[in-house]
């Protein structure tokens, strides 16, 4: 089984990129806020458009790099990064509640849980429109290397008898990669997911 969000692209770039960032802060560190202005410029497309302060039918590069710098104060880059989800859940909780959001919620999923879990959760999520925010710290497989440290989205994902293979989007580029192998890093430091409540799916 596979299922994919409708997501956006700018100017061919799948999702936005942190790279066109001028502020060399935010082109150093802004993964976290960058991941932010995707989940506002998917959900606006989705009909809420307050959350996205520009013109949500005509995306363009300058548009998310202004929307990047909005998005800075809430989820600052900082000497050691946004290397914990709640840092992610409290800056974007206080941006969305300052664009009268009332309907949309987070809880973090802990990277310690098991790939078996991970799996189930993102299934339950892209199911129900929502993209997951995904932090990865470290990992011991030097493929990965693009992704460590780093915040990115996972908007699909692929269910076979013996894979799960999840659709992220970094860098306004996508990949397709297995689910097993990038959580199981092989290190201490664990990362984890941004899971999205709105409060007519919660159970």
């Amino acid at each position: 089984m596979k299922r994919q969000l409708e997501y956006f692209t700018i100017d061919e770039a799948v999702g936005g990129n942190q790279e066109w960032f001028r502020n060399v802060v935010m082109y150093m560190g802004g993964c976290a806020a960058a991941t932010a202005c995707d989940c506002c410029i998917y959900f606006a497309r989705q009909g809420e458009e307050h959350l996205y302060p520009y013109d949500i039918q005509n995306l363009t590069k300058e548009d998310y790099i202004q929307f990047g710098m909005k998005m800075k104060p809430y989820i600052r880059p900082r000497v050691g990064g946004v290397k914990k989800l709640s840092m992610f859940i409290e800056g974007f909780s206080r941006y969305l509640a300052d664009r009268g959001e009332k309907c949309l919620a987070m809880r973090g999923f802990d990277g310690s849980e098991s790939a078996e879990k991970a799996a189930a959760v993102i299934k339950m999520q892209i199911d129900r429109g929502l993209p997951v925010p995904y932090l990865m710290l470290r990992h011991q497989n030097p493929e990965y290397k693009d992704f460590v440290w780093h915040w990115f989205l996972c908007y699909g994902y692929e269910e076979t008898e013996h894979s799960f293979r999840i659709d992220v989007a970094t860098y306004g580029e996508s990949a397709v990669l297995d689910l097993a192998d990038l959580w199981n890093t092989g290190c201490e430091e664990k990362g984890g997911l941004i899971l999205f409540e709105r409060r007519d799916q919660k159970e």
